[in-house]
Parts: structure tokens; C-alpha cells; sequence
């Protein structure tokens, strides 16, 4: 496996590869790596003939009060986790490599970051799709892999590469769950023993409104059980529960194929979220 530390030396490696007929599987992560990240890369393992990782927290995507300088770090067990995970290249820059200037072109999302996370994170997505537009055009990978748990992210980034015509195919992967059900996240870490033993509550409130929904089809209803239960069960304060079309993110409809029912739970020093996709049409 070889670490990169540069734009130009990663684009040299690219074109080697494009010129050998092998195709590009990219992974993108923010570093302290976990089974989630490592089942983007086993299946961009599977599916292509080169695989490149990304670890790079990335500035643009913290607003001004989060916690940019507290994002866990470990750069050197996240490399060995990634050679265990047979990945050929990890692209490690700093900042000032991604960006050498400040920029003045911004890149807007549109209505779909308006709901769930983007409603309280308003420039989050903004810097979301300018790490994604530059890692794009740098690697040019022929797939590029993303997990369920960040399921507004996906949408949002599935309609940026339809949109915008880039030659990539965005493969969606299941989210990796911890045993008691809790979505697996580098921000765990970050959570209280009190507020561990809690967070699993909110996987078993999505699943209790998921049963609701498919018994009565009342978003209301589902909604309610949801917040019903984590109210019942987590100290944390509750940011959002939201029953919408996938993935465009718009109020659901019975003609729609595919919702999200999402939430987000804020507590003390942290920001959990979690998801399911439900399968509505018919």
C-alpha cells in the first residue's frame, strides 16, 4: 500500500492506472476509521481493480461552533486499518494541499440540504460538495463508495453526479452497526458511558416507527413513536424526526418508491444520526 501525500503525485498514479485499463474504486473518509468505512473499501475491493481511500478532515464542512479541532484523529492506526483492508493508495493531505487559497467560487446544494442535518448546519454541504468536486476531478474514479448513515449526504451527492454529469457511478452501502444496534460513527467515541448505554435506542425507535408506518401509513404516527421512544429512553435532545421521499428529500407521497426516516439526537458532546430506508411503493 502507498501513502500520498500530494495532488500531483496521486493524479500521476490515476493516469498509470486509467492507461493500464484498471478501474478506480474510491473510498472517501474523514480518517479515524471504523468496520463502516472498512465495508466501503471490501466491497470497493470487490468491484474494482485499484482502490483508493481518502483521509482528510476536511475544514469546509464545520461551521464555525462545531467541532473541527476535536474530529479524532489517528493517522497511524487508520493506515494499518486501511492495509488490512487490502486498500492500494490512501491520499493523506494536509490543508493547505486540498486548499492553497481561499476560495471564491462556492458550490450550493440546493432544496435538499433545506431538511434533517442541513436545516441546522447550513454551509455544511457546501463544503461536502467542494472536497467531493475536487476529489472527482483528481482521482476520476469509475466508482465511488458511500454508507447509508450519512443517508442526506448520499442523496445530496447522487444528485450533484447526476446533475453534473461526472463519470463516476456512486455505489450505496448498507450501514455497519455495532452488536446492540447502534450505528457505527467516529464521533462514538465522544459519547459518555451513560449516553453508550442510551444511544442504541435510537436504531430501536427507528425500527418501532417502521413498524408503524407499514401498519397505518401515517407519517404522524410514525414520526410521534419515534420521538415517543427516544424521549423515553436518551437524555440527549432530540434535533430532528423526519419522514421524507428518497432521495430526493421532499415530502413523502404514496407514489413515491423509496423513504428515509431519519433523526438526529444531540447530546452532550456529540451529534449522533441514523436512518432507515423503507421501501413504500406498494
Amino acid at each position: 500500500m502507498k501513502i500520498i501525500n500530494s495532488i500531483e503525485q496521486l493524479r500521476k498514479d490515476v493516469i498509470r492506472r486509467k492507461e493500464e485499463g484498471d478501474t478506480i474504486g474510491f473510498v472517501p473518509t474523514m480518517g479515524y476509521l471504523h468496520e463502516g468505512h472498512l465495508a466501503l473499501a471490501k466491497q470497493a475491493r470487490a468491484e474494482n481493480d485499484f482502490v483508493i481511500m481518502s483521509i482528510f478532515v476536511n475544514p469546509t464542512q464545520f461551521g464555525p461552533a462545531e467541532d473541527y479541532e476535536k474530529y479524532p484523529r489517528n493517522e497511524q492506526r487508520d493506515v494499518a486499518l486501511a492495509a488490512g483492508a487490502d486498500v492500494d493508495i490512501v491520499f493523506m493531505p494536509d490543508v493547505k494541499e486540498m486548499y492553497p487559497r481561499v476560495g471564491t467560487i462556492d458550490i450550493t446544494p440546493g432544496v435538499q440540504a433545506n431538511v434533517l442535518c442541513g436545516k441546522t448546519r447550513p454551509s455544511h454541504f457546501d463544503g461536502v460538495l467542494k472536497i467531493i468536486l475536487k476529489f472527482f476531478n483528481i482521482i476520476n474514479p469509475d466508482r465511488s463508495y458511500f454508507g447509508m448513515k450519512d443517508a442526506q449526504q448520499l442523496a445530496i451527492i447522487e444528485t450533484f453526479v447526476e446533475d453534473f454529469n461526472f463519470n463516476t457511478t456512486i455505489e450505496r452501502v448498507p450501514t455497519k452497526r455495532e452488536k446492540d444496534g447502534l450505528a457505527k460513527s467516529s464521533r462514538n467515541v465522544r459519547l459518555t458511558e451513560q449516553e453508550r448505554l442510551e444511544a442504541p435506542a435510537i436504531y430501536e425507535a427507528l425500527k418501532r416507527g417502521k413498524e408503524i408506518f407499514e401498519e397505518k401509513k401515517d407519517i404522524q404516527q410514525t414520526e410521534d413513536e419515534v420521538r415517543k421512544y427516544i424521549e423515553a429512553n436518551i437524555s440527549g435532545e432530540i434535533d430532528y424526526i423526519s419522514f421524507l421521499a428518497y432521495p430526493s428529500l421532499e415530502p413523502w407521497t404514496t407514489g413515491d418508491e423509496e423513504a428515509i426516516l431519519a433523526c438526529a439526537v444531540q447530546f452532550e458532546q456529540t451529534r449522533l444520526i441514523d436512518n432507515l430506508l423503507l421501501t413504500t411503493k406498494g
